[in-house]
C-alpha cells in the first residue's frame, strides 16, 4: 500500500531555525530493507525511488535550495549485471513518470557525474530532463549518476593540467577555488549538511571536495523507510549545530527570516 503524504504533519519551516540550502542524501539501505522482508534487492530499489519522492516533497515544503541524491556511483558497476539494468530501468521511468510533473512543481533537474561508458540512450534521457527544466527556478534537484567523488577531483585535475600544458594558466594559478570551478556543478553551493541512511557512517566517494564543511547526519532508518519527517528531524538536528567552519565564532548558514 502507497505511504501517504505527510507534508501537512510537518511543523512549517520558520519554526524549525537555521535551515540548510543544500542537502545531499546517500540513499544507503535499499538491499538490507529488501533482505529483511524476504524480498529480492530489486523491490528495495523500487521502494526507495518512493523515499526520493518524499524527499524532494519535503525539501520543497522547508524550501531547501539545493537537494543532491546519491542515485548511481561510479562502483556501482561492479553489482551484478541484472542489479545494474534493473537500476537503469528505474531511471528511465523516473523521467518517463516523474520529470513532467517536477517541472509543473518549478524543479529544476540537474545531472551530475560522467557520461563516460552510458549508453546512448540513457544520456539521452538524462539531457531531456535537464533540458525541459532548466529554466525553472524552484527547487534544484541534483541527481549524482555514474558518480565519484575522486574521479569528479581527477578530471577536475586533468582539465587544470591541460590548461597549464597550454600556457593557459601557471601552476601557480592553481588554487581551492579554480579546482572548485572545474567540478561537475561549480554553479551549486556546496552541501550544508550530508544525510546518510542504513546506519553507515561514511561517504563512500560522494562529493569529497564539496563536503569539506558539511554536517554529517546517520539515521538508523533504511532508505525505503524514509519520509517526510525523517527529512524534518535531520533538519532540527543540523539546526541545533553550531557550526564554526575552522573559526571560532559560529557563522550561520541561513535563517529563514532571511528569504
Amino acid at each position: 500500500m502507497p505511504r501517504r503524504d505527510l507534508t501537512e504533519h510537518l511543523l512549517p519551516a520558520s519554526a524549525i531555525g537555521t535551515l540548510p540550502r543544500h542537502v545531499a542524501i546517500i540513499m544507503d539501505g535499499n538491499g538490507r530493507w529488501a533482505r529483511a522482508r524476504g524480498m529480492p534487492r530489486s523491490m528495495g530499489h523500487r521502494a526507495g525511488m518512493d523515499a526520493v519522492r518524499r524527499a524532494v516533497r519535503a525539501a520543497d515544503h522547508f524550501g531547501v535550495e539545493v537537494l543532491t541524491i546519491y542515485s548511481f556511483s561510479s562502483e556501482n558497476w561492479s553489482r551484478p549485471r541484472s542489479e545494474v539494468d534493473y537500476l537503469f530501468s528505474l531511471l528511465r521511468q523516473f523521467v518517463e513518470r516523474d520529470v513532467m510533473d517536477l517541472h509543473r512543481r518549478n524543479v529544476r533537474i540537474r545531472i551530475i557525474g560522467s557520461r563516460e561508458g552510458l549508453g546512448e540512450d540513457i544520456v539521452a534521457l538524462l539531457t531531456y530532463a535537464e533540458r525541459l527544466t532548466s529554466d525553472n527556478t524552484g527547487l534544484t534537484l541534483a541527481v549524482a549518476f555514474n558518480y565519484g567523488g575522486r574521479q569528479e577531483i581527477a578530471e577536475a585535475a586533468r582539465k587544470l593540467a591541460e590548461q597549464a600544458v597550454r600556457g593557459d594558466i601557471a601552476p601557480q594559478d592553481i588554487t581551492p577555488e579554480l579546482i572548485g570551478r572545474h567540478l561537475y556543478a561549480p554553479d551549486l553551493p556546496d552541501p550544508d549538511m550530508i544525510i546518510r541512511t542504513g546506519d553507515e557512517k561514511r561517504l563512500s566517494n560522494f562529493l569529497l571536495w564539496q563536503s569539506a564543511y558539511a554536517e554529517m547526519v546517520f539515521l538508523p532508518e533504511y532508505w525505503p523507510d524514509f519520509d517526510e519527517l525523517s527529512f524534518q528531524r535531520a533538519l532540527l538536528d543540523f539546526a541545533r549545530r553550531e557550526r564554526r567552519f575552522g573559526g571560532l565564532g559560529e557563522r550561520r548558514t541561513r535563517k529563514v527570516a532571511e528569504r
